[in-house]
């Protein structure tokens, strides 16, 4: 399976809380849902249009506690193909807390998360997909595991909250395969890594 990552980030690169208010408030984060107001029927649509790619699910502890509080709530998926995904796909959480998952179909990664990864992406299918989980992002892009890399990009400078690229981390090289813009304004880019970047100067003639 190719291993993918579908992220929502600011224009200054926040990914903390775009859903909802009191989505993500660690850290006295108090500006959560800032990208409700973008999420136009398009974005919707290819949100939907990812899902349908996915065979699998890998999430961090803290993006999959939120999903299970909302996605794996839900009675009755009924025809919602993101809610029938959560519901019927194998879930993969890397953690090293949490010990009893209680939403059906998912198994925790711990010890040597690496090796299970590969492991994983190794499986015959189409995406090993992973959304929000920042962290595990950075993680996956620090250890040359991420495939492919949805960012979208909603049309606001947050100027608060967890960002998907720190100060300081793994440099990566990207080449961008795909791109759209909605209605709203949010860009949606993709990017197939390619490793590490290459360095040089700007000849001034």
């Amino acid at each position: 399976m190719k291993l993918t990552a579908t992220t929502f980030v600011s224009v200054d690169g926040v990914y903390q809380g775009p859903g909802a208010p009191d989505e993500d408030t660690s850290g006295g984060f108090t500006r959560g849902g800032w990208l409700v107001p973008h999420f136009d029927e398009q974005l919707g649509a290819c949100m939907e249009e990812i899902f349908a790619r996915a065979d699998a699910f890998l999430l961090g502890r803290r993006t999959y506690e939120i999903f299970a509080g909302s996605w794996g709530a839900m009675a009755d998926p009924g025809d919602d193909p993101i809610a029938v995904g959560f519901a019927t796909l194998p879930k993969y959480v890397a953690s090293t807390t949490l010990t009893d998952p209680q939403w059906a179909g998912t198994t925790v990664l711990s010890g040597d998360v690496v090796t299970a990864v590969r492991e994983l992406a190794a499986r015959p299918g189409r995406e090993l997909q992973v959304h929000g989980s920042g962290e595990l992002v950075q993680w996956l892009l620090a250890h040359d595991l991420l495939d492919e890399l949805n960012l979208v990009i909603g049309p606001v400078v947050v100027g608060a909250g967890r960002r998907l690229f720190p100060a300081a981390g793994a440099d990566t090289a990207l080449e961008l395969t795909a791109s759209r813009t909605t209605p709203s304004g949010v860009s949606v880019l993709t990017y197939r890594t390619t490793g590490r970047p290459e360095y040089g100067t700007i000849e001034v003639e």
